[in-house]
């Protein structure tokens, strides 16, 4: 036989097929090559298994342990074989063989729903997650971590909202989907929203009683004409519908299937036809958050009078007035090539993108208190431009967020200037380097710099729809407008974030007493050891959103760094190693294609390019 291999998320088979021969009677091999085989033939006339959920292929490998198992009769064997388990110690219990290839129980068949005896509708949801478990929004076959479509399919599956042919295969195809944003791995969106055409308790048009159809056509020619032209059609006059009282709970039902930190806001019932979250979105709204100071600030008995040659702003302190003229800066059109990371499979070069509004906001009622914080030592300097954001007796650290609204982002493109704007909030460059960043004619290389954290980004909110679209607004419905205790009963919204957010807050808490007890339970100034360096070293410690600080040795000026390939460069070495002379090559097939595809949509090139050049 051939050896059996497939890639399916992390898992693999703890040891190769081969053993089977060597651990395994003749009768359970035969037993078990019939299965492989049938197996194998499925395998090959479906190539489905590269779509499924991670909690789909765990089940189908427990299934196919299971009956492997009542297989043949030597289970014990098998059952040896499949857990590695070797032969018992003097005295050890043993499992009785009968008690291994007892079939397990069988479970009580749950009931399906026709999907025929169903309405369906398009309804576009708006939810929130918090990404930090997630290898982000969009679903990918062989990420190690689960994504945000992954669980919303299986929340829609198990709700019986949509019904796929192959419930474990994530395949949004077939009910009209469109996703507004794709955030990356750990990021979290407050205000995302999806479009899915799901079932609807709206009742189907009833056809005439086949008796009163025939009993019509038994009547006379002239009663046959002076019949309403309804009664012609064969339906029957269909009673109001209340979106309300008659409609399935959406966000409700969803939310008891979904997990802790995903959770459904709002739906809208007035969901315009051929909707779409993504080319409908008129506006993007993010949020990045940090603190003040961004990380732990040392003694200035302790800091290295070196490191004032670099900046002259307090390790861990930002200069919030500094951040804020960079951010500004970015309002406008402009080509953003040096604040994204190029993606090589996208056959678009337009860098171009729009900043709205670009701006450092003070969250308000935020603060954990930190007493230690503001003692001299750890202050910034009084003469400082730091400190006239920092009052005394401020509770600290304060809390701030990079405020960005755009039409649409390239990729990474938040992060590259979060970074950019936290260089400039440590001192470390000067406001004007966005300047020059964005003059491609004067700098078309990225310089090499480290991306800002991922974690403290949100989507805080997807405005709908276009300008020039307005008869397609969404009216949104948000759980608990329907029905109060739906936000606020036992098990409503509020009570379940409220109980996800103290444990949170416990754990908080518990830390910030922890931590000041530790900062101000010794006294430095002893130094009872003789030997104890009087500084820190002399190394640049600084901030890219992470939990603390990164030591990067003596600091490298921006314009000064490496820089990285231009993005044609990027394009063309994609192209060839797909197979093609250039990018130019690549994108030419691309275009053919496009053309046979609009010719079967009913749609010019340019229109379908013009959607897909909206990069997110």
């Amino acid at each position: 036989m051939r050896p059996l291999s497939y890639t399916c998320y992390s898992l693999r088979l703890s040891r190769p097929l081969g053993f089977i021969y060597t651990a395994f009677p003749r009768e359970a091999r035969r037993g078990f090559s019939t299965g492989l085989t049938a197996f194998r033939a499925k395998m090959d006339n479906e190539s489905r298994y590269e779509k499924w959920t991670k909690s789909a292929l765990i089940k189908r490998i427990q299934a196919l342990e299971a009956e492997l198992l009542r297989s043949g009769g030597h289970s014990q064997e098998i059952a040896r074989g499949l857990t590695k388990r070797t032969a018992p110690e003097e005295g050890e219990a043993t499992t009785a063989p009968d008690a291994v290839a007892s079939p397990p129980k069988k479970k009580k068949a749950q009931r399906k729903i026709d999907p025929s005896k169903y309405s369906t509708r398009l309804v576009a949801f708006k939810l929130a997650y918090l990404g930090k478990r997630y290898g982000g929004f969009e679903f990918a076959a062989h990420a190690s971590l689960p994504s945000i479509e992954e669980e919303l399919w299986k929340a829609f599956v198990k709700a019986c909202l949509i019904f796929p042919e192959n419930p474990d295969e994530v395949n949004w195809d077939a009910w009209e989907y469109s996703k507004c944003g794709r955030t990356d791995r750990g990021v979290s969106a407050f205000g995302q929203v999806v479009v899915v055409r799901v079932r609807s308790n709206r009742p189907l048009p009833k056809p005439k009683k086949e008796q009163d159809i025939q009993e019509g056509e038994a009547d006379d020619e002239g009663k046959g004409k002076q019949q309403d032209t309804a009664s012609e059609t064969g339906l029957v006059e269909e009673m109001e519908f209340n979106d309300f009282t008659d409609e399935l709970p959406y966000c409700k039902m969803l939310n008891k299937l979904l997990p802790r930190d995903i959770r459904m806001l709002a739906w809208c019932p007035t969901t315009p036809p051929e909707f779409s979250a993504r080319h409908d979105c008129r506006e993007r709204q993010y949020r990045y958050f940090f603190t003040q100071p961004a990380f732990a600030p040392l003694p200035q008995s302790l800091e290295n009078p070196e490191t004032a040659k670099t900046t002259k702003v307090k390790g861990g302190w930002l200069d919030i007035e500094a951040m804020r003229v960079a951010a500004k800066k970015f309002e406008g059109a402009h080509d953003f090539r040096n604040f994204c990371k190029v993606d090589s499979s996208k056959l678009n070069m337009n860098f171009e993108r729009k900043i709205f509004e670009s701006d450092i906001v003070e969250v308000k009622d935020a603060e954990t208190a930190l007493p230690f914080l503001n003692r001299d030592e750890f202050r910034p300097a009084s003469t400082s431009d730091v400190a006239s954001h920092v009052g005394p007796g401020e509770r600290l650290p304060k809390v701030y967020y990079f405020h960005v609204r755009g039409t649409a982002f390239l990729w990474h493109q938040i992060r590259c200037m979060v970074a950019i704007i936290f260089m400039v909030g440590q001192g470390l460059e000067d406001p004007s380097v966005i300047d020059i960043l964005l003059d491609i004619e004067a700098e078309p290389r990225r310089p090499n710099y480290q991306l800002a954290d991922e974690t403290p980004l949100v989507l805080w909110d997807c405005i709908l729809p276009r300008d020039d679209n307005p008869e397609k607004a969404l009216n949104w419905v948000y759980l608990g407008e329907e029905n109060p205790f739906n936000q606020h009963g036992v098990t409503g919204l509020v009570n379940g974030m409220w109980e996800y957010w103290r444990e949170r807050k416990m754990d908080e808490l518990l830390a910030s007493q922890l931590l000041n007890i530790v900062a101000s339970g010794a006294d430095i100034s002893l130094r009872k050891d003789a030997k104890a360096a009087p500084y820190i070293p002399a190394t640049t410690r600084t901030f890219d959103g992470g939990n603390k600080e990164r030591l990067v040795g003596k600091y490298q000026p921006l314009l000064k760094r490496e820089r990285l390939p231009l993005p044609e460069e990027v394009f063309d070495r994609e192209a060839r190693r797909k197979g093609y002379a250039d990018a130019a090559d690549m994108r030419e097939a691309f275009m053919k294609k496009k053309a046979e595809a609009a010719a079967r949509a009913g749609k010019t090139p340019a229109e379908i390019l013009a959607l897909e050049e909206e990069v997110e």
